[in-house]
This record gives C-alpha cells, sequence and structure tokens, in this order.
C-alpha cells in the first residue's frame, strides 16, 4: 500500500516539475497561471497524501489555507491579466 503511495509522490513530484517549466517558460501570461494553478492543485493533493501516510491531521489545515491562498492569487493575478497588465 505505501508503494503506491511513494510512487504517487514522485509522480506528482515530476509532474510539478515539468509544470514548473510551463511557468516559467510559458508563452503567454495565461499559460504561466494556468501553470501555477495545477501546482498548486497537485501541492494540495500531495500534503494530503503525505498527511495520511503520517496519520497527522493538522496537515488538512495547512492544505485548506494553502487552497485559498492558491485560489485568491489565481484570482489577483487573473484580474491583473483581465486590465492588460496595467493595474489590479
Amino acid at each position: 500500500m505505501h508503494g503506491l503511495f511513494f510512487f504517487s509522490i514522485v509522480f506528482l513530484a515530476i509532474t510539478i516539475m515539468i509544470c514548473s517549466y510551463r511557468a516559467v517558460k510559458g508563452p503567454k501570461a495565461t499559460d504561466r497561471l494556468i501553470a501555477i494553478n495545477v501546482i498548486g492543485t497537485k501541492t494540495v493533493v500531495l500534503i494530503c497524501i503525505i498527511s495520511f501516510i503520517l496519520k497527522e491531521t493538522y496537515f488538512i489545515d495547512v492544505v485548506l489555507v494553502y487552497a485559498l491562498i492558491s485560489f485568491v492569487s489565481s484570482t489577483v493575478i487573473s484580474k491583473h491579466i483581465e486590465n492588460g497588465g496595467t493595474k489590479i
């Protein structure tokens, strides 16, 4: 059972690195925003898996705060992109 979790953690880490490349290299700002959203979502899943493995429930609180910060930052960045990058 733990082998499956280990594989999932490694797979998520690899895909986060691939998305990081897209976030840095992306040709458009929208590509970068989507890549950052995907990284945030994968990080939430990664922390949940680690929380399950370690049987620690306080990580769930961390996940909720991280997801909220990710959502708010994505909203602010999308508004910035929508305004043409001039003001937030």
